[in-house]
């Protein structure tokens, strides 16, 4: 792995930890995920490979991830406090998002150093994935899909937080 790919790696897994303090639920708390995903995006999703199995073993680690970030957004606390929105990931939240990022951050360190290439070619011999490229392909786009699935339904949830605290209109009696 290099340099860049582990501060990314771990600047993704590093996000859940500022939302384990409650703060405001702002622009940053879409911004930064979403900024970092699409960097990642950017530069490792050159094509998406089609042939033989590979656009099954995108789409299922696709699935995964959005399975991880809706169950990561609806376990993040969100309540209305001073007219504000605040926010706080709680231990399944922060779990899940440990989990998706750590997870493909851990096949990748064990592909490259720890003796998984041999595992994985053979797997992907037997299950039609034919290239390397799908294996990066599919955890880019679980790892996109997770970011924006979680930020979504955060994102959701706060408008729905926030339009159950509008104050009503008081109607002037003296007019």
């Amino acid at each position: 792995m290099t340099t860049t790919e582990w501060i990314t790696d771990i600047a993704l897994v590093l996000i859940v930890f500022r939302q384990l303090r409650e703060g405001r639920l702002d622009a940053k708390t879409f911004l930064l995920p979403l900024a970092i995903v699409s960097y990642v995006a950017y530069s490792y999703l050159d094509e998406i490979p089609t042939a033989g199995n590979d656009l099954v073993l995108i789409a299922a680690l696709m699935g995964a991830g959005a399975v991880l970030g809706v169950a990561g957004g609806i376990y993040t606390r969100i309540r209305a406090l001073d007219g504000h929105l605040l926010i706080k990931a709680g231990a399944v939240s922060a779990v899940l998002w440990i989990v998706g990022m750590g997870a493909r951050m851990g096949f990748q360190v064990w592909v490259e150093h720890g003796g998984g290439a041999d595992s994985v070619a053979r797997f992907s011999a037997a299950h039609q994935i034919t290239s390397g490229q799908a294996w990066v392909t599919a955890f880019v786009l679980m790892a996109l899909t997770e970011v924006v699935t979680r930020v979504g339904t955060i994102y959701l949830r706060g408008r729905r937080a926030r339009a159950a605290v509008r104050p009503v209109p008081v109607l002037d009696r003296a007019a």
